[in-house]
C-alpha cells in the first residue's frame, strides 16, 4: 500500500508539473497561424536583435519583424492549483495561479498576416510587453480590465 500511495503521489507531481505555468526565460508558442512550429511549443524569444524578435525551440524557428506588428495584446488566465492541493495540502485550492499570454499580430517577411499567442513568464511579461511597443511603435491592448489592472499592479 505505501508504494501504491508513493507511485500515486509521484505520479500526481509529474502531472502538475507538466502543466505548469511557463517560468523563467521560457516563452511557450501555444497557438497561431504559425503552422510550421507545433502548438505548445516552449523555447526562448530572442529580443536582443533591433530589427526582428526570434522564436527558437528544438522543434523550429520563427521571426516577428517589429516594424509588421500591428497589434500586441495581453491577457491572463487564473486557475486553482489542484494538482499541488492533491499531492501536498488541500490549503492550496485558496491560493491561484496566473498564466499571462501576449497575442501578436504582425505581417512576416514572405508579406502573409500572422497570429500567434505567447504564453510567457510573470517576471518577464512587462520587459516583453515594452519591447514590443517601443520596437514596433504600437501600444498594449488589454483582453480584459481585470487583465489591465493586474498588468499594472505588477508594474509597480
Amino acid at each position: 500500500m505505501k508504494t501504491l500511495t508513493l507511485f500515486l503521489l509521484f505520479v500526481i507531481s509529474a502531472t502538475s508539473l507538466a502543466v505548469a505555468a511557463v517560468r523563467g526565460d521560457s516563452v511557450m508558442y501555444v497557438g497561431g497561424t504559425y503552422s510550421e512550429l507545433p502548438d505548445k511549443t516552449k523555447g526562448h524569444l530572442d529580443l536582443s536583435a533591433a530589427e526582428t524578435a526570434i522564436f527558437q525551440s528544438k522543434k523550429g524557428t520563427f521571426e516577428i519583424p517589429y516594424k509588421s506588428i500591428k497589434s500586441v495584446e495581453y491577457g491572463q488566465k487564473a486557475g486553482r492549483r489542484v494538482g499541488v492541493a492533491l499531492a501536498v495540502s488541500p490549503l492550496a485550492l485558496f491560493s491561484k495561479k496566473r498564466k499571462h499570454y501576449v497575442s501578436i499580430a504582425f505581417t512576416d517577411k514572405a508579406g502573409n498576416a500572422q497570429g500567434i499567442v505567447l504564453e510567457v513568464g510573470k517576471g518577464r511579461v512587462h520587459s516583453l510587453v515594452a519591447t514590443f511597443e517601443q520596437r514596433s511603435g504600437r501600444a498594449v491592448e488589454f483582453e480584459s480590465e481585470d487583465a489591465k489592472k493586474h498588468f499594472e499592479k505588477e508594474a509597480n
